[in-house]
C-alpha cells in the first residue's frame, strides 16, 4: 500500500473508476437524495491532505471535508487519543454524569476563545446543533422574541438554524411556516441593521445578532474592517447579544484560532463545530458565564460531549495550538499569492479573497457577472487532475485544505488549478 503523506496527485484512469461505480450504484438505491454530491468520489482513507478513492486514485484534498479536518486527516495524534479512550469509555451522556473528557474540553475551549471573562460550555454533534442551543439560550436569557441574521448566511438546516440561514431558495423552499420573529439585515451593512431597529425589529424586543465573522457558504465573503466591531457597539448599546457563527472559520481556518480575533471582537456567545475534534461530531457553545444562566433541564443532549469526542478535540486543540494556526496564517498568505497572480491573466477570475486557509476565487462570465457553470466546469476539471475542491456563494470556489499543508502541497494545488481554469477557458472560447 502506497504511503497517502506523499504530496503528487496520481489519476490512473478515467474517474469514476469501476470500483467507485459499483459503490455509487449502491448509495443510489439506499441514501437520502437530498444529499449534494459535487463529483464521484468514492473515499477509501485518507491522510493529512491526500485521499485515495476505491480505486487507487490520490487526490490532494483542499475540502478537508468541508473545512472539518483542520490537522489532517487521521492525524497520528488524534488517532491515539481516540484509541486510547475509546478503551477507557465510550459513552456514558454528559448530561447526567460526569466524567473527565468532557470537562477538560470545556477548559480548553474557555481558554482558547476570546474574551478573559469566566466562559461556560454546552456542547452539541454538530454546527446546526450549537446553532440552536445559542438560538435557545439568547432567547431566555434576554427573555426577548426577535433575532437578527443577515443574507447569504448559512447556520444549518434545522428549524432554528434554517430560519437564520438565508444563502439558497433549496435550504427554505418547501418547509414553511418557519421560526417567527427572525429578521434579516445586509451583510457588512451596519446601516442596513440600524433600519431594522428602526422599524420592524425595536431593539427592546431584539435577544441577538447571529453573525458568521467570514460568510461560508455566501460565498467567502471578508466583511471591511469596521464591521464587526460596530456591530458590537450596536450590541452593547441596546443589551443585545453578539452571537458569532465560527462553525466554519474557527480552529485556525483563517490563520488565527477564530476569526473575529481579526478584528479584535469578543462576542457574547461563539457557536462551534467543524475543526474542533478533526472529524469526529462534536459541536458547542461558548458563552460567558453570566449569559449561560440556564436552569437545569432547559437544554440538554444525550451525545453532546461524547469522551471520545473530546479526547479527539483535546488532541487537536494541542495541535492547533502548537502549529497549525501558524501554518494556516503561512501557507494561506502563499496559496492567496498563488490564486492573485494566476487571477491577472484569467478574465474568467473576478477576485480572489480570504484570510488564512479560507480562501474563495469568484468565478464571472466575459460580462462581469456570476459564472456558476463556469464554475462548476473548473471544479470538475480540478476533480480529473486529482484536486479536490468544493463550491461556496452563487459562483465561488472554495479553498478550505487542512491546515498541515505543506508548501509543496500548495505549489502542486497551484499548478493543478492553473491547468484546471486554462482548460475551461479555452473550451468556452471554442463555444463562443
Amino acid at each position: 500500500m502506497v504511503a497517502l503523506h506523499r504530496d503528487e496527485p496520481r489519476i490512473l484512469g478515467p474517474l469514476p473508476g469501476p470500483r467507485s461505480e459499483a459503490w455509487l450504484s449502491r448509495d443510489d438505491r439506499v441514501l437520502s437524495p437530498s444529499y449534494t454530491r459535487t463529483y464521484p468520489l468514492v473515499v477509501k482513507r485518507a491522510r493529512g491532505a491526500m485521499i485515495e478513492d476505491m480505486d487507487g486514485n490520490r487526490f490532494l484534498d483542499f475540502t478537508a471535508g468541508i473545512a472539518v479536518t483542520n490537522v489532517g486527516h487521521s492525524h497520528p495524534a488524534v488517532v491515539r487519543a481516540i484509541e486510547d479512550q475509546a478503551r477507557r469509555l465510550i459513552h456514558m451522556s454528559g448530561t447526567d454524569f460526569y466524567y473527565a473528557p468532557q470537562i477538560e474540553a470545556a477548559e480548553a475551549l474557555a481558554r482558547i476563545t476570546p474574551g478573559a471573562k469566566a466562559k461556560r460550555v454546552f456542547f452539541t454533534n454538530s454546527g446546526a446543533e450549537s446553532v440552536e442551543a445559542a438560538l435557545k439560550l439568547a432567547r431566555k436569557h434576554t427573555g426577548r422574541p426577535r433575532v437578527i441574521a443577515f443574507l447569504r448566511s448559512f447556520h444549518g438546516r434545522t428549524y432554528g438554524a434554517m430560519s437564520l440561514s438565508a444563502s439558497r431558495p433549496v435550504h427554505r423552499m418547501g418547509f414553511a411556516p418557519l421560526l417567527p420573529d427572525v429578521h434579516h439585515a445586509i451583510y457588512n451593512d451596519l446601516a442596513s441593521v440600524e433600519r431594522l431597529l428602526q422599524t420592524i425589529c425595536p431593539p427592546e424586543e431584539t435577544a441577538a445578532i447571529f453573525v458568521e465573522p467570514i460568510q461560508g457558504e455566501g460565498g467567502y465573503i471578508v466583511p471591511d474592517a469596521g464591521f464587526l466591531p460596530g456591530l458590537r457597539k450596536l450590541c452593547d448599546r441596546h443589551g443585545i447579544l453578539l452571537v458569532a457563527d465560527e462553525i466554519q472559520t474557527g480552529f485556525g481556518r483563517t490563520g488565527k484560532m477564530f476569526a473575529c480575533e481579526h478584528w479584535q471582537v469578543e462576542p457574547d456567545v461563539l457557536c462551534l463545530a467543524k475543526g474542533i475534534a478533526d472529524g469526529l461530531p462534536l459541536g458547542a457553545i461558548v458563552a460567558r458565564a453570566d449569559v449561560m444562566n440556564w436552569p437545569p433541564g432547559s437544554h440538554a443532549s444525550t451525545f453532546g460531549g461524547n469522551p471520545v469526542a473530546c479526547a479527539a478535540a483535546l488532541a487537536s486543540i494541542r495541535l492547533l495550538e502548537s502549529r497549525y494556526v501558524r501554518n494556516s496564517e503561512e501557507r494561506g498568505r502563499d496559496l492567496a499569492a498563488g490564486l492573485r497572480e494566476m487571477a491577472e491573466g484569467s478574465p474568467i477570475v473576478r477576485e480572489v479573497r480570504g484570510k488564512g486557509l479560507m480562501i474563495g476565487v469568484e468565478i464571472q462570465d466575459p460580462q462581469g457577472e456570476p459564472a456558476p457553470r463556469l464554475r462548476d466546469r473548473i471544479i470538475d476539471a480540478a476533480f480529473r487532475r486529482g484536486l479536490l475542491l468544493l463550491p461556496c456563494g452563487s459562483s465561488t470556489l472554495r479553498f478550505c485544505p487542512p491546515l498541515c499543508l505543506t508548501p509543496r502541497q500548495v505549489e502542486i494545488g497551484l499548478g493543478l488549478t492553473a491547468s484546471a481554469l486554462a482548460d475551461v477557458q479555452a473550451a468556452r472560447e471554442a463555444d463562443v
